[in-house]
């Protein structure tokens, strides 16, 4: 798990058991926590009303969600201070990446927005569905142009 500290960025091996089964993702929204800090933080353990999400003893051990338990409300997204949390949805019709955001202006619904990877690499375009404001941070759902991209997209950026 050490590769990400010499490139700068997880990679999906290094993620593993932490990503939801497609079938899970079929079934509607579900978060996927990309967490692998040991440090001492457990506002996304405290934020779920589902209780899926556990730190467990030791408030330096990473967190881990049991995908059955969660609901797909989004309330660890904004309340996690690395940004470090997503909902997946592979339900109806679209692939559908939901993110925190923190910069200005803030894409409203129906804008083109720049797909960008854990790199910061754009790997396309996608809409704007939704957004929402938790605390200081947005909460923006965008739909993918592609499922594949729903494992690779971690960011967005308004079009130019």
């Amino acid at each position: 798990m050490a590769n990400f500290r010499r490139t700068g960025a997880l990679s999906l091996a290094e993620l593993g058991s932490q990503l939801p089964p497609l079938d899970r993702l079929r079934e509607g929204p579900c978060a996927v926590i990309e967490c692998v800090e040991e440090i001492p933080c457990n506002p996304c353990e405290q934020a779920c009303p589902a209780g899926a999400i556990s730190v467990g003893p030791e408030i330096t051990s990473t967190p881990r969600l049991d995908f059955q338990r969660c609901t797909g409300c989004g309330a660890c997204l904004g309340v996690c201070p690395g940004l470090a949390i997503f909902l997946l949805d592979l339900a109806g019709d679209t692939a559908k990446i939901t993110v925190p955001h923190e910069f200005l202006p803030v894409p409203q619904p129906g804008d083109e927005v720049e797909l960008l990877s854990r790199k910061g690499e754009c790997l396309g375009t996608g809409k704007t569905l939704r957004t929402r404001k938790t605390g200081t941070t947005w909460i923006v759902t965008v739909e993918l142009p592609a499922e594949e991209l729903l494992w690779e997209v971690r960011a967005i950026r308004r079009s130019q």
